[in-house]
């Protein structure tokens, strides 16, 4: 989704566990990408039962203050085993300790991939990305846009937590780390998914990665965002990519 005229960036919204069309590993197939104008009031509750079209909803909300941005929202590459309707970056049975880890980095090529290729079809720099994530999607969007040779321009987490090695080992994942842009943190009171918890533990790994972070807590939401956090990430993503000017 993007307004006519000269680009300057593109975002990407993901989550994950909910897409409900297949995406083509290779970039192609399913992925939504949409061309809306005018704005909405957009209220994501959960990740299960959403959708492509309810992160473009995000895109729509943040129009005003991103105009010359493309907004684009792929769909998850697998069938989500506890949704028979919803997609995942990868499974998660909360039985692994090591799942999350795992899980991000068999996902990495794909969203890697798909990233690179979009941003050569817009002719856009690598700086002029933005990363999105809810739930899943925040994992993926953290753990990627750190491994990305050119820095994106702004990452924003809603929800979801930074997914660190099971021996975390602080050498060894600094070594992993290629770029350090700015980040936004968001996460409801009353999270019962991901607890909030896991803002503060992912904000402190971040820091100690010298990642400089911001959060904000979302006082009486649970696993989901409403209009004070959307407010948040769009201001924070149209103050990061002022400073790129």
């Amino acid at each position: 989704m993007a307004r006519r005229g000269r680009l300057h960036a593109l975002v990407l919204l993901s989550l994950g566990q909910a897409a409900r069309r297949r995406a083509d590993p290779s970039g192609g197939g399913q992925w939504l990408n949409s061309t809306v104008r005018g704005s909405s009031r957009a209220r994501l509750r959960r990740a299960y039962g959403a959708d492509g079209n309810d992160l473009i909803d995000i895109g729509r909300a943040w129009q005003g203050l991103l105009p010359h941005a493309a907004f684009v929202s792929p769909h998850a590459p697998e069938a989500c085993a506890q949704a028979p309707v919803g997609r995942q970056w990868f499974p998660l049975t909360f039985r692994d300790p090591n799942e999350r880890w795992t899980g991000v980095n068999k996902a990495a090529p794909v969203l890697t991939s798909f990233l690179d290729a979009e941003l050569k079809r817009r002719n856009l720099a690598p700086s002029a990305l933005a990363l999105v994530g809810f739930s899943q999607g925040t994992m993926m969007a953290l753990h990627v846009g750190l491994r990305r040779a050119a820095a994106p321009f702004a990452i924003v987490g809603y929800s979801g937590l930074l997914a660190l090695p099971p021996d975390a080992n602080p050498e060894k994942l600094a070594a992993e780390v290629k770029s350090r842009p700015p980040v936004l943190l968001v996460h409801g009171d009353r999270d019962d998914l991901i607890p909030p918890q896991a803002l503060f533990h992912a904000a402190s790994g971040l820091a100690a990665l010298g990642v400089p972070v911001e959060w904000h807590i979302s006082y009486g939401i649970g696993h989901g965002i409403d209009q004070d956090g959307l407010r948040h990430g769009g201001e924070f993503l149209a103050r990061r990519l002022a400073a790129t000017r």
